[in-house]
């Protein structure tokens, strides 16, 4: 992808996203902050604790955001929610 369409994305068929990550940004995305949390919070993977991360930074539960950073091997983003949400779809979009 060029350029992220964040309309298009989630207009996306959830079948057609293939990662759990992406599967579940796009839960996000469409308001469903609990099937997002579901789908990232058994895997180990350091992709699915970057989402993990985030969605907690999102809830506003900051000190259990920065774990997930951490077991990610990262730090929290000084960016607004929505642009950390599209920087991590441009990012698994990707991969």
């Amino acid at each position: 992808m060029k350029h992220f369409e964040v309309e298009e994305f989630l207009k996306t068929s959830l079948e057609n996203l293939g990662s759990v990550e992406l599967q579940a940004l796009w839960w996000d995305g469409n308001g469903n902050w609990q099937k997002a949390h579901d789908l990232v919070d058994g895997p180990a993977s350091k992709s699915a604790a970057r989402i993990h991360a985030y969605l907690h930074r999102k809830e506003g539960d900051l000190w259990n955001a920065d774990y997930w950073y951490r077991r990610a091997g990262e730090i929290r983003p000084e960016l607004s929610l929505q642009e950390e949400w599209v920087n991590l779809c441009e990012r698994f979009s990707k991969s």
